[in-house]
């Protein structure tokens, strides 16, 4: 049996139908910025109970874009974890500011809200929380931190389409959210995308400028802004998917669920579950100090399990100038060694999940 991480052809229920509209933009020549992408933008911004969106070139751009609208600049500090994906320290270094640091919680794999605090100083302008592998972060604490400290917020939203802390969709929540619409993604573009909401109507003019060469009106360049707009191709196929996006939510936690039942017992630990939150499983990560030689008997199973980021923010060579040393983070490192992600889509049928924890379970010397 083959069990793969991806079944691109399932995420098409009416491909006939997409199919037809794209041979209409694509002979009419509507490739950047026509209507399509603020069709496609209005019922992002629906679906996520937000006023304002704005599609992008490709999540580090949205992010790049949220930085910039709040005038983040040299000299600012922005407060991140240390267990993201590059894109996240990226943006806060490509706009001039200071990357700083908290370590992950061992439960959540999220960052560690108790650091938080401390990591604060007058130079501290934005905390940029992660939904990492779809769970929603901390967001109580960074919300009453920020409202104490007169921070900004911006959610790192890109594994998290859908995702949900106390009723409320995350990226809702800050004064700003970033997405990413790789196709990897929950939400997946053919191709790159990505975009930034907020429910701030004094923060549209800048994002809109900002993302369009800084241009204010033809001709006329106010700043030296970004080139960064959604194709109207990739907006159409977006927003096919998007009213799917729940019920492919849905299949994603049912698929966590059985693997949870089915790996109780064994030697491993899984990104713990809180009660206020709403899940959408982006990865399903399993940590254990034998992760290079499971993964190696999954992968020769042929299951389609992979390890993601084994080598943590502090620890990258882009970063080396910032003085971050090994030691400092002990979880994000833990994290990066022993965290692997096995198989998980909407789609994944229970035969195949089965049959994944059939081999992790012989792995570990079970029946």
């Amino acid at each position: 049996m083959k069990v793969a991480r991806y079944d691109y052809g399932a995420q098409f229920p009416d491909l006939e139908a997409l199919m037809a509209r794209l041979r209409t933009l694509i002979v009419q020549g509507h490739y950047v910025m026509s209507g399509e992408v603020p069709e496609f933008e209005a019922a992002l911004a629906a679906y996520l109970e937000v006023p304002h969106a704005f599609g992008t070139n490709c999540g580090t751009d949205a992010l790049l874009l949220a930085l910039h609208a709040l005038g983040v600049g040299p000299g600012d500090e922005v407060l991140t974890q240390a267990n993201t994906f590059h894109a996240t320290v990226n943006a806060i270094c490509r706009v001039g500011a200071i990357p700083v640091l908290v370590d992950a919680d061992e439960r959540t794999f999220n960052l560690d809200p108790r650091q938080l605090p401390a990591a604060v100083t007058p130079r501290t302008r934005v905390l940029l929380p992660v939904h990492l592998f779809g769970k929603p972060a901390p967001m109580g604490p960074v919300l009453e931190l920020a409202a104490a400290h007169g921070l900004y917020v911006v959610e790192d939203a890109a594994q998290a389409i859908g995702a949900r802390w106390r009723g409320r969709r995350v990226a809702s929540l800050g004064d700003l959210g970033c997405f990413s619409f790789h196709p990897s993604k929950n939400l997946a573009a053919a191709g790159d995308g990505g975009a930034v909401v907020t429910r701030h109507a004094g923060l549209v003019g800048g994002l809109e400028l900002w993302r369009y060469f800084g241009q204010s009106q033809p001709n006329v360049h106010d700043l030296v802004g970004l080139n960064s707009k959604l194709d109207s191709l990739q907006a159409v196929i977006l927003q096919s998917k998007l009213p799917w996006m729940d019920r492919w939510n849905v299949g994603r936690r049912a698929a966590a669920a059985a693997y949870r039942e089915r790996l109780a017992g064994l030697p491993l630990a899984l990104q713990a579950e809180e009660p206020d939150e709403e899940h959408v499983y982006h990865l399903f990560q399993v940590r254990t100090p034998a992760r290079d030689a499971l993964l190696a008997a999954l992968r020769a199973a042929g299951i389609d399990a992979v390890v993601r980021w084994p080598i943590p923010i502090p620890l990258q060579a882009a970063f080396a100038d910032r003085g971050w040393r090994r030691g400092q983070f002990p979880v994000a490192e833990r994290l990066a060694e022993e965290l692997l992600c096995l198989p998980i889509r909407p789609d994944l049928p229970l035969d195949e999940i089965e049959f994944v924890c059939e081999r992790v379970r012989a792995f570990f010397g079970g029946a």
